[in-house]
C-alpha cells in the first residue's frame, strides 16, 4: 500500500534528471563573439557576488532560527525539536531553487543574443529552454524535499515502530514539514525582497540617467549602471523568483496536507493517508505534464506569436493535469469523507481541483489583459502620456487599481465553489491544482529576464538592428508573462493562507475568530496595515539606493572624459557595488516584520488575536499585490510600446519623443511596484500564515495564557461530536452534504 509514498520523490529526482540533460544543451550553444562573452562574464559575477553576500547574512539567519526552534520543539507535547532539521533543509532548498535558476540564466542570456542573430524562433527555443531548467529544477527540488521528508519521517517514525500511524504521530510529522515550509518561504522572503530591490535601484539609476538624462538606449554600454540591471535582472527576477515559487510551491502543498490529516479517510487503500498523499501526487503529475507541455513551445517562422506559443504550452499542461488529476482522485481517496463534520465524494474533490485550474486560468488571463500590449489598459495609460508625466502617473495607478475588481471577484467565486464541494479541504485543494503547473509557470516567466538580458548584450555589443528587434520581442512577450505570473502567484496565495488560517485555528484550539472582541478587531486593523507599511520599506529601499545610483552615474558621465564617445570605459562594478550592498542592509527590516510580527501578537495577545490579525493580512496583501503587480506591468508595456511608434490623437511618437518620457518616468514609479513590493506580497501573507501554524501549539488554549486579554474568552475547541456547534449570531456557509 505504500508504494505510492516513493512515486513523488521518483518524480522529483527524475525532473532533477531532465533539468540537468536540458542545462547541458544550453551550454552546448554558441556564445557569440569575445565582446559578448565578456559583457556576459561581467553579469554572471556581479549575480554571484550578490548571491554569496546574501546568503552569508541569510546563514546566520537560518542557524539562529534552526536553535531556537529546536528549543521551542521540546516545551510542548505535541511538538517536536526535529522540525529545526526541517526548517534548515527547506532554507537550503530554497536558495538551491534561486541559485539553479540564475546560474542557467546568466549562461542562457548570451547565447540567446547569439540565437537572435539567427532567428527568433531558435532565440525563443534557447531563452525558454533555459527558462525550463529553472521551472522543472525548482518544482523538481520542492517535491523531492517535501516528499522526501514525508516518507523519511513515515519510515522512522511510523513504519520503524511497527505501530499504526496515531493521531499524535500524523500531528508531529504535519509540523516537521511546516518546519520546512517555513524555511522556504523565509529564504524566499529575503531572496525576493533583496533581488528586488537590487535590480530596481540599478533599473532606476539607469533609466533617469541614461534614458531621460543623456539620450542613450536603455542598454547602452556607456550607462555606467547598465551591467548593474542586467545582474538585477537575475538575482530579482531569476533567483528571488525561483525561491519565491519554490516557498510558494510547498506551502500550498503543506496547507492541503495539514487539513487533510483531520479527514476521516479510513475506508481508503493507504491507512486513512490518502488526503495527506493527494496534493504531493498532484503535484507530482502537474511536473510531468509540465514537461510535456514544455515540449509544445515552439515557432517556425519570425512572424508566428510567442504569446500564442507559450500559450499552446501551458494550455496544454493544465488540460493533461485536469484529465490525469480525475484518475489520481479515483485511485487514492475513498468514496466518501468527512471534515470537520462536511460530508463529500471523492468526485467532490476533483471538482475542487478543477475550480482551481480554472480559477488559475482566469487569473492569468485577467492579468495578460490589464498588463499586455495593444489591450485597452496599457492604451489608456499611452494616451494619457501625451499630457505629460503627471497624467501617465495617473493613468497607471487608475489601471492598477481597476485591475483588483475581476480577480477578486474570481477568487470569491473560486473559494465558495471549492468550500461547497468538499468544504475547507477543497479550498486548500484547489490551491494545490492551481500550482500543480507551477514548473510550466515558472518556465514561461523564467524565459522573460533571459530575454531582457539578451536584449541588453545585444545593445551593448552594438549588434545589428534585427537582432535586437528579436530579443525585444521576446522581452515584451516576457514582460506580460512575469506580470501573469505575478497575478497567478497572488492568487494561490489567497487560497493557500486560507487554508493555513484554517490549519491555525485547529492547531491552536480555537473554533472561530469573533470580531466583536475589540482586541480582535484592533488586530484586524493592524493586520491591514502591515501590507502598506511592508510596501513602504520595500520602496523606499529602492528610492534610497536608486539616489546613490543616480548621483555615482552622473559623476562618471562628468568625471571619466571619453566615455560618451566610446573611448572610455564605466566603471561599471561601483554600480554594482551599490545595490548589492543597498539590498543586503535594506532586506533586513520587511523580513524582520513579517518574522517577528505573528510571534509578538501571539505570545502577548492569544491566538484569537492573532487570527484577525492574518485575516487583516491576508485581505490587504492580495489586494495591495494585485494592484501593484499590474499596475507596475501595465506602465512597463506602455513605455515599450514606443519602441514601436504609438499614435496619440492621431500623432506618431517613438522613443526620445516627449509622451515616451513621460511614459519612461511611469514605468520608473511602476519598477519597484511590480517587481519588489507586488510580489512580495504573496510571500508576505502564507509567511505570516506558517510562522502562526508554527506556533500554534505553542499559544493554543491548553498550553499558554496570553499576557493581555481585553475582551471576552476564545472560543475553545468543541469534542469531534459538537464540532459543527457555533456561536450564536454567527453566519455559517454550508458545505454540500
Amino acid at each position: 500500500m505504500n508504494y505510492v509514498l516513493y512515486i513523488v520523490p521518483i518524480i522529483g529526482i527524475l525532473a532533477l534528471l531532465y533539468t540537468f540533460v536540458t542545462s547541458k544543451w544550453v551550454e552546448k550553444q554558441e556564445t557569440g563573439d569575445a565582446n559578448m562573452v565578456e559583457l556576459a562574464g561581467y553579469i554572471a559575477k556581479g549575480a554571484m557576488a550578490f548571491l554569496k553576500a546574501e546568503w552569508r547574512i541569510l546563514s546566520i539567519f537560518v542557524v539562529m532560527a534552526a536553535c531556537l526552534l529546536a528549543w521551542a520543539g521540546t516545551t510542548v507535547p505535541d511538538s517536536s525539536p526535529v522540525i529545526a532539521i526541517a526548517f534548515c533543509l527547506g532554507a537550503i532548498l530554497s536558495a538551491t531553487a534561486g541559485y539553479i535558476g540564475m546560474n542557467i540564466a546568466t549562461k542562457a542570456n548570451v547565447r540567446t543574443t547569439q540565437a537572435a542573430r539567427t532567428s527568433l524562433a531558435k532565440a525563443l527555443k534557447v531563452s525558454f529552454t533555459g527558462g525550463t531548467v529553472m521551472g522543472m529544477g525548482v518544482a523538481g527540488l520542492a517535491i523531492l524535499g517535501l516528499g522526501g521528508l514525508f516518507l523519511v519521517f513515515y519510515q522512522l517514525f511510523f513504519v520503524g515502530k511497527g505501530t499504526a500511524v496515531t493521531g499524535l504521530d500524523m500531528k508531529r510529522a504535519i509540523e516537521v514539514l511546516a518546519g520546512f515550509s517555513l524555511g522556504a518561504e523565509s529564504i524566499a522572503l529575503f531572496a525576493r525582497v533583496g533581488g528586488g530591490i537590487y535590480t530596481k535601484a540599478a533599473d532606476v539609476g539607469a533609466d533617469l540617467v541614461g534614458k531621460v538624462e543623456a539620450g542613450i538606449p536603455e542598454d547602452d554600454v556607456r550607462n555606467p549602471a547598465t551591467i548593474a540591471d542586467n545582474v538585477g535582472d537575475n538575482v530579482g527576477d531569476v533567483a528571488g523568483m525561483g525561491a519565491d515559487l519554490f516557498g510558494s510551491y510547498v506551502a500550498t502543498i503543506l496547507a492541503t496536507m495539514v487539513l487533510g490529516q483531520e479527514i476521516d479517510a479510513s475506508k481508503d487503500n493507504y491507512g486513512g493517508l490518502s488526503p495527506i498523499i493527494l496534493p504531493m501526487f498532484i503535484a507530482g503529475i502537474g511536473l510531468i505534464f509540465s514537461i510535456v507541455g514544455s515540449w509544445f513551445v515552439k515557432i517556425t517562422k519570425e512572424t508566428d506569436s510567442v504569446q500564442r506559443a507559450l500559450n499552446i504550452g501551458n494550455w496544454s499542461s493544465i488540460i493533461m493535469t485536469a484529465v490525469a488529476s480525475y484518475f489520481a482522485v479515483k485511485i487514492l481517496l475513498p468514496a466518501d469523507m468527512i471534515h470537520r463534520g462536511v460530508q463529500f465524494t471523492s468526485m467532490d474533490v476533483y471538482y475542487s481541483i478543477i475550480t482551481g485550474l480554472i480559477v488559475g486560468t482566469l487569473m492569468s488571463m485577467i492579468t495578460e489583459y490589464y498588463t499586455a500590449m495593444g489591450k485597452r489598459p496599457v492604451l489608456s495609460i499611452i494616451k494619457q502620456s501625451g499630457t505629460g508625466h503627471a497624467t501617465n502617473i495617473i493613468g497607471g495607478l487608475s489601471v492598477g487599481m481597476e485591475s483588483t475588481v475581476a480577480p477578486i471577484l474570481v477568487l470569491a467565486v473560486g473559494i465558495v465553489t471549492s468550500y461547497f464541494f468538499a468544504g475547507l479541504y477543497g479550498v486548500s485543494i484547489a490551491a494545490a491544482g492551481m500550482m500543480a503547473t507551477t514548473a510550466m509557470q515558472l518556465s514561461i516567466d523564467a524565459f522573460g529576464p533571459i530575454a531582457d538580458n539578451a536584449g541588453g548584450i545585444a545593445e551593448m555589443s552594438r549588434l545589428p538592428e534585427e537582432v535586437r528587434h528579436r530579443t525585444d520581442n521576446l522581452d515584451a512577450v516576457g514582460n506580460t508573462t512575469a506580470a501573469t505570473g505575478k497575478g497567478f502567484a497572488i492568487a494561490s496565495a489567497a487560497l493557500t493562507s486560507l487554508a493555513l488560517f484554517a490549519a491555525f485555528v485547529g492547531v491552536a484550539g480555537i473554533t472561530s475568530i469573533d470580531i466583536y472582541h475589540a482586541d480582535v478587531l484592533a488586530g484586524l486593523f493592524i493586520g491591514g496595515m502591515i501590507p502598506f507599511i511592508f510596501s513602504s520599506l520595500c520602496i523606499a529601499a529602492v528610492g534610497r539606493a536608486a539616489m546613490d545610483m543616480v548621483n555615482e552615474v552622473r559623476r562618471q558621465f562628468r568625471e571619466i572624459p571619453g566615455i560618451m564617445e566610446y573611448k572610455a570605459k564605466p566603471e561599471y562594478e561601483k554600480c554594482v557595488a551599490i545595490s548589492t550592498k543597498a539590498s543586503i542592509r535594506e532586506m533586513i527590516a520587511p523580513g524582520a516584520i513579517a518574522l517577528l510580527v505573528p510571534v509578538i501578537v501571539g505570545f502577548t495577545f492569544g491566538p484569537e488575536v492573532l487570527g484577525g490579525l492574518l485575516a487583516g493580512v491576508t485581505v490587504s496583501g492580495v489586494l495591495m499585490g494585485i494592484f501593484q503587480s499590474n499596475a507596475g506591468g501595465a506602465w512597463d508595456n506602455a513605455k515599450k510600446s514606443f519602441e514601436k511608434g504609438v499614435e496619440i490623437n492621431g500623432e506618431k511618437f517613438f522613443k526620445k519623443s516627449e509622451p515616451h518620457k513621460a511614459s519612461v518616468t511611469g514605468d520608473t514609479v511602476g519598477d519597484p511596484f511590480k517587481d519588489t513590493s507586488g510580489p512580495s506580497m504573496n510571500i508576505l501573507i502564507k509567511l505570516m500564515s506558517i510562522v502562526s501554524l508554527v506556533i500554534a501549539p505553542h499559544i493554543g488554549v491548553n498550553n499558554y495564557k496570553p499576557l493581555f486579554k481585553v475582551s471576552g474568552q476564545p472560543h475553545i475547541s468543541a469534542p469531534a461530536t459538537q464540532i459543527n456547534a457555533v456561536p450564536a449570531n454567527t453566519i455559517v456557509l454550508t458545505a454540500k452534504k
